[in-house]
């Protein structure tokens, strides 16, 4: 039997997660295997990278069930169905593909998020959501890397709200560390939680004399920044003799806020909860590599100096 495609494969995924147990990412995929009677050879079939191609489109439906909160990850390497994913077990008796999904908003966000990324990567036209057998190993790489860093992104901006306040404070500083930031000085993590105040130091210089000052805050993505938020950490930052800060967190900031910070005579760089996200992508923080694959093209110098 042919290997299915990823979306194929999301309602029997659902299907085996019907009754609330947990299990495990390993024991799903060959549960997937078994119920498809794919042949021993099929199941060992590889893609280019290495990796067996059912364990690919298992784990892309994975990717995007979970995405659109049909299923959840309660410990590492286990699945969960959530109420949602029951409803759509009800509601879509036959097949769940990418039509059900989108009309999850969560879904939505994280599609927006994968064309953002691809727009980054390549000049190319948008790639459609169903992929086509025209295009190129290059823009499936490339549609692939999207994806996959929307994905993560998500996730380790979920994991940061789901630590406690001096949690999200260290995760920050370590994050400006990877970065380069205090690497001729010292990063100095001097907040306390619900501290108005600074939250973290960053000397520039062994003696202290050039310095950034840090703002946190691990607050709910639906929860804006708001401009008196902003005009305490710059009272803050006026009160330490300091002319730099960086405010940092999970949610987002009004436009009254990002006002604020232009307007003030001190340079005040405000990251919100996705550009937190893609920095701690960009600079290993949280995340771990997990498949390199290398793309080959013709050497046409090679063959002419023959």
């Amino acid at each position: 039997m042919t290997i299915p495609d990823f979306q194929t494969v999301m309602r029997p995924i659902l299907e085996r997660l019907s009754d609330g147990r947990t299990v495990a990412t390993k024991d799903l995929i060959a549960a997937i295997a078994d119920e498809f009677n794919l042949s021993e050879d099929e199941r060992a079939q590889t893609l280019a990278s290495g990796q067996r191609t059912i364990y690919n489109r298992v784990h892309w439906a994975f990717t995007h069930l979970s995405q659109a909160g049909l299923l959840e990850r309660p410990v590492r390497a286990h699945l969960k169905i959530t109420d949602a994913g029951r409803r759509v077990l009800v509601e879509h008796p036959t097949r769940v593909d990418m039509t059900v999904l989108r009309t999850f908003p969560s879904y939505l966000e994280f599609r927006e998020r994968t064309r953002a990324k691809k727009s980054e990567t390549t000049e190319s036209k948008d790639v459609p959501d169903e992929v086509e057998a025209e295009i190129s190993p290059q823009d499936l790489v490339e549609q692939a890397l999207a994806e996959n860093q929307a994905a993560v992104e998500g996730d380790v901006l979920k994991r940061a709200l789901a630590l406690d306040p001096a949690g999200f404070e260290r995760l920050v500083l370590r994050l400006l560390k990877d970065m380069g930031y205090g690497r001729d000085g010292t990063l100095e993590h001097s907040g306390r939680s619900g501290d108005a105040g600074i939250d973290g130091i960053i000397s520039q210089d062994p003696l202290g004399l050039d310095r950034i000052y840090l703002q946190v805050k691990r607050y709910d993505p639906s929860q804006k920044i708001m401009s008196p938020t902003i005009r305490e950490f710059v009272g803050s930052l006026m009160n330490a003799q300091g002319d730099r800060g960086v405010f940092i967190t999970t949610s987002t900031f009004s436009s009254g806020a990002e006002d604020v910070a232009d307007r003030v005579n001190a340079r005040i760089e405000l990251i919100d909860g996705p550009r937190l996200a893609t920095l701690m992508v960009r600079h290993g923080v949280g995340v771990k590599p997990e498949t390199t694959i290398v793309l080959h093209e013709v050497d046409e110098d090679f063959f002419e100096s023959l």
